[in-house]
């Protein structure tokens, strides 16, 4: 080969090398900023921070799926709801809402904890239902929504129940009764009506107790606690009537008023695999001998929210 022939093929030879040098011509992977291997999708979804990228619908999509795949619920809700705002024509939109929504929804913890989540996977799913009525999503939400109302109804029992443990008759009976008005057709309405007609006898109210144990036999007559409806009606039917107490008796050492459910359930909070929906439904009915006297009163004066 002629010498200068040689010598080009020398130069182009570094030449090459120099050039692949800053392009990253190496066949080591690109990291994410954890260090972590990332393939060429997730980097293009989630290195850099280019304006195309921000407003690019399908971009922001996949950045949402991912997040909830990796059920980062709180990032995807963020994704999803930036989709919205930039794309709400979008044929996709319908499905944003939708995982927004049901990110939500799989945010909740368990009803002992606060219901939040719950309130906001309502929201959402009711806001699908009214931006875009008779999409294919439609039936999934309406069945969402009736899994958060039970949610819902499940906390307010809980709720209801940790107040009557406690001698706080007035805050027991708000959330049995509220059960009675909100969800009357949900499994835990019969129990909730049960405790409701306790918390009323605890009070001196023999008739108001009567009354629910008499519409406990007639709304759920095949329910578990109907049997013990008709027991303590039989036994309050034998006793003179009594018009309902305008006060309520003070204990000698009042707890401080729980003015939220936030306050509550941190107080109730598990300390090891507590599940309160078993609790709920398996526990021993409870009399009034069971109840120790001693227990501090929770303040809540009749109609307030406790």
């Amino acid at each position: 080969m002629p010498l200068h022939s040689r010598g080009l093929c020398i130069c182009l030879t570094v030449l090459v090398g120099l050039l692949c040098l800053p392009s990253g011509c190496s066949s080591k992977p690109k990291t994410t900023a954890e260090g972590k291997p990332v393939s060429g999708t997730d980097e293009q979804i989630f290195l850099g921070d280019t304006i195309e990228k921000n407003y690019d619908p399908n971009v922001i999509m996949k950045r949402g799926e991912a997040f909830f795949d990796k059920e980062e619920y709180a990032e995807a809700i963020v994704e999803y709801q930036h989709f919205l705002e930039l794309h709400r024509a979008h044929q996709l939109a319908v499905y944003a809402q939708f995982r927004m929504a049901e990110s939500h929804l799989r945010m909740a913890k368990s009803i002992d904890r606060d219901p939040e989540p719950i309130q906001k996977a309502i929201a959402a799913f009711e806001k699908l239902r009214k931006e875009f009525p008779g999409s294919k999503y439609e039936g999934q939400a309406l069945q969402r929504l009736e899994d958060c109302h039970d949610w819902l109804a499940k906390t307010h029992l809980f709720v209801g129940q940790f107040y009557y443990r406690r001698a706080s008759y007035l805050a027991a009976a708000h959330r049995f009764d509220q059960i009675m008005k909100d969800y009357p057709d949900k499994q835990v309405a019969p129990e909730a009506l049960y405790y409701l007609a306790l918390t009323y006898q605890e009070l001196g109210a023999n008739d108001w107790a009567m009354e629910k144990l008499q519409l406990l036999a007639e709304k759920y007559p095949n329910s578990e606690f109907s049997g013990d409806g008709r027991r303590l009606l039989a036994k309050l039917e034998k006793k003179p009537s009594s018009s309902p107490p305008a006060v309520v008796a003070k204990a000698d050492a009042p707890a401080p008023e729980i003015q939220s459910t936030t306050q509550l359930l941190a107080a109730t909070a598990p300390s090891s695999s507590f599940n309160p929906v078993s609790a709920s439904t398996n526990q021993s009915r409870p009399s009034a001998a069971s109840l120790s006297l001693r227990q501090p009163f929770v303040s809540c004066r009749l109609g307030a929210w406790c």
